[in-house]
């Protein structure tokens, strides 16, 4: 598989991506999630896309179809008051195709950003996880993640 930077030609794809991951979390959460839609739509995923700030990547099976994707968010600390001056390759979302999970086609695309952010001089990666989707919670404790912090709620 190769994993590259998503470009536009793999829009289509990532959006199909897109709904999937939607429905993932609309089926667990659906106070908060509305089946059937994105995160994004085609403008704002273009500019993610073309935004250094925002790397995308995407994983390519043999056959040139997009089988999963990692959306990331650089994270500069270096102006904060009270945090180290670190940058953090924060993960927005990571997808794999529905048809192709369990193929470690996920564990590819994480350690490529992995290597990218220790490349690229990232102090750490960093992620949420919803807890509704325990199997995306034991996958990332399988990749050797760990706790940061838990979010909690009230529901009202």
């Amino acid at each position: 598989m190769e994993i590259r930077k998503a470009e536009k030609i793999d829009m289509e794809g990532i959006m199909d991506l897109l709904h999937q991951v939607n429905d993932i979390h609309a089926n667990g959460r659906p106070d908060i999630f509305i089946s059937g839609l994105t995160k994004y739509d085609h403008e704002e995923l273009s500019k993610i896309i073309q935004n250094p700030q925002t790397p995308v990547f995407v994983g390519i099976d043999d056959q040139g179809k997009l089988a999963g994707y990692c959306f990331c968010i650089v994270e500069d600390h270096s102006g904060s008051v009270n945090l180290r001056p670190i940058k953090t390759l924060y993960i927005d979302d990571l997808c794999v195709d529905e048809n192709r999970r369990g193929q470690h086609v996920g564990k590819q695309l994480y350690e490529y950003v992995k290597k990218y952010a220790k490349e690229e001089g990232f102090y750490n990666v960093t992620l949420n996880v919803w807890s509704c989707n325990p199997g995306a919670l034991k996958f990332y404790e399988a990749m050797g993640m760990g706790t940061m912090k838990t979010m909690m709620e009230c529901i009202l």
